[in-house]
């Protein structure tokens, strides 16, 4: 497996992110969500002005990884990750990895001594399991796709998975 790239890191509420930003992320989002998965949706669904945006790109400047971190008492009580994505050219590197534990800590930085809950496909589930996140109820589907309520203890370091 190659090692994941070195990306330069962008992290900015709605409101502050440019144009440029807002458009690459909704660009990757629906190319892997909604292109990649099959899955008709509405993306742009709200919660993107409610949260802020991570956005990693490489050394061209093109965006390779992707999340929102959303607001708590938004989605939930807690502040949560959502939209974890990334390009699949970049894929099978640990760049996935990279980007989550980023999430993580600007999360834990941003809310210090909270948990975290998110909504994961289920297929994922062991991925964020090596993050500290833990299953919460039963799996269920989310437009056509199964997922797993997920929930992180407070103030748990990210670790990776081996």
């Amino acid at each position: 497996m190659p090692p994941a790239p070195a990306l330069t890191w962008t992290f900015a509420r709605f409101d502050a992110l440019g144009v440029r930003d807002l458009y690459d992320a909704l660009q990757l989002r629906a190319l892997v969500f909604c292109v990649e998965q099959h899955c008709i949706y509405l993306d742009p669904d709200g919660v993107d002005l409610h949260s802020a945006h991570l956005l990693g790109r490489d050394a061209e400047g093109s965006l390779r990884a992707y999340l929102r971190v959303v607001d708590p008492g938004v989605k939930y009580a807690e502040p949560s990750l959502g939209r974890v994505v990334t390009h699949p050219e970049a894929r099978g590197g640990g760049l996935g990895r990279v980007l989550l534990a980023e999430g993580l800590a600007r999360c834990d930085a941003a809310w210090p001594g909270h948990a975290n809950r998110i909504s994961a496909q289920a297929h994922l589930a062991a991925f964020y399991a090596g993050f500290g996140y833990q299953p919460v109820g039963e799996t269920y589907l989310e437009d056509g796709i199964p997922h797993l309520e997920m929930w992180r203890p407070p103030c748990l370091p990210p670790s990776t998975p081996a």
